[in-house]
Order: C-alpha cells, then sequence, then structure tokens
C-alpha cells in the first residue's frame, strides 16, 4: 500500500481558544492514538489534501518534530458550511495488530451484460477490510467479466487474500441494469411470442 509522509509539530496548548487560533492560520489539530500515549499535534491544512481528497487508501508516516509513526487516518471533521478541516485522528498501526480501513473496489473485465446493452451499476465503491498491516490491499479487484443482464456480485463471490471483508456475505457489490428501452423492447418480444 501507497504510504504518504505527512509533517505535524506538537501543540504546546490545548483547548477551543487555541484549536480555533490554529485553523485561523490554516493548521489543523489533531491526536495521535493507539501508541502508549495520545499525542497531540498540528499539520499544516494542505498537507492533507493528497490524503483526504483522493479515492485511493493510503497509510501514513506521521512525523512529529522527527519521531515518525506508522498510522491511519481514523476520521475528519470538517465544517458543516464552509467544508473546511476542522480535526484529523490518526490510528497508530502496528505490524501484529489488525487493523480496519475502507478500501476502494476496482471493477475489472469488461461485462457480457453491457455488451448486450446494460448499465454496470456500482454498488460499494469502498469496502471496509480487516487485516494485518502487511496484507492491507490498497484495492479490492472485483471480476465482472462474466456478469449478464440482471445478475450481481456479492461480497461472498469476491476472493479474498490474507483480508477479511466486513460486509454482510450477501450485500451488492456490483450489478447489470436492464435499461427500461430493453426491457420495454423484450417485454414486446413476449408478448409477441405468445399471439
Amino acid at each position: 500500500m501507497k504510504v504518504i509522509e505527512i509533517l505535524g509539530y506538537k501543540r504546546a496548548n490545548l483547548g477551543k481558544a487555541e484549536s480555533k487560533k490554529l485553523r485561523v492560520a490554516a493548521q489543523v489539530p489533531g491526536v495521535l492514538y493507539g501508541g502508549a500515549e495520545q499525542i497531540h499535534f498540528y499539520v499544516p491544512m494542505v498537507f492533507l489534501r493528497d490524503l483526504v481528497y483522493t479515492p485511493h487508501a493510503h497509510f501514513v508516516d506521521l512525523n512529529i518534530e522527527g519521531a515518525v509513526y506508522r498510522c491511519i487516518l481514523q476520521e475528519m471533521q470538517f465544517h458543516p458550511v464552509s467544508e473546511m478541516m476542522l480535526h484529523v485522528d490518526f490510528l497508530q498501526i502496528f505490524d501484529d495488530k489488525k487493523i480496519k480501513m475502507q478500501i476502494p473496489t476496482a471493477f475489472v473485465g469488461k461485462a457480457v451484460g453491457v455488451a448486450k446493452g446494460g448499465v454496470l451499476s456500482k454498488k460499494q465503491r469502498k469496502l471496509t477490510i480487516a487485516a494485518y498491516p502487511k496484507d492491507m490491499p490498497s484495492m479490492i479487484d472485483i471480476d465482472v467479466a462474466d456478469l449478464d443482464l440482471g445478475q450481481i456480485v456479492r461480497v461472498h463471490q469476491i476472493p479474498v487474500g490474507n483480508y477479511t471483508i466486513l460486509a454482510l456475505p450477501n450485500t451488492p457489490v456490483a450489478s447489470i441494469e436492464i435499461p427500461r428501452a430493453l426491457r420495454s423492447a423484450a417485454s414486446k418480444e413476449e408478448k409477441k411470442g405468445k399471439q
């Protein structure tokens, strides 16, 4: 999995007033959990863009004044109106502990049903995965080449590696929708056949 390095700085003062000052200066206050102790830090807003505004999953090397922590983005809070980043939480990860991450899905192959006029409907753009960091995939490839009109790929049909998909087995991931025009043409043919 790709790793993004983010530079952070320890926070001397905590509290709402201090957080507000940081945000005005285009800094995002944050907390790193999961290690021996919580670490309060701030990071320039611009450094988080590659991590937040991407469809891909990443590990993060969080460099806080020379100390580097391997972690994942746990939560991001945004202002409800301005969409400004308000707060970021990271979870420190370790090789011997399983983690949960939202991993994007990638649909591979040209579906048979699409060639017949159907439309590929992507039901799950991300799936929650549990795995050790070394086994965490950066993408979940889903083969849709054999999907025909009206067929669905469900979670239990996805081949998995050394990880677990944390979704109900019957959860639909992708389907081939039959367009209305194709449906009405099929029903007209059916009516003709009955006459």
